[in-house]
């Protein structure tokens, strides 16, 4: 499958991948640069649930405000 950017930079995502991956209007989306691609994970309920408990144990906390400062230097 292929798609085009916009002059705003954005994409549309398929209509089958959405369905496939529950994207509705609204879904956040995560965008990681993993150095020679971008991945695109939609946050749905069932990302949610796949989360619980991978944070178990001692430091999730700092992870957990880590990734969120990483978010932020990303959105600017």
């Amino acid at each position: 499958m292929e798609t085009y950017a916009t002059i705003k930079g954005q994409i549309v995502i398929p209509a089958s991948l959405r369905r496939k991956y529950g994207i509705k209007n609204g879904t956040k989306i995560i965008v990681t640069d993993i150095g020679d691609a971008i991945v695109l994970k939609p946050v749905t309920e069932q990302y949610l649930r796949n989360l619980q408990g991978s944070l178990k144990g001692r430091g999730g906390l700092k992870v957990l405000v880590e990734e969120r400062r990483k978010d932020k230097e990303r959105e600017n």
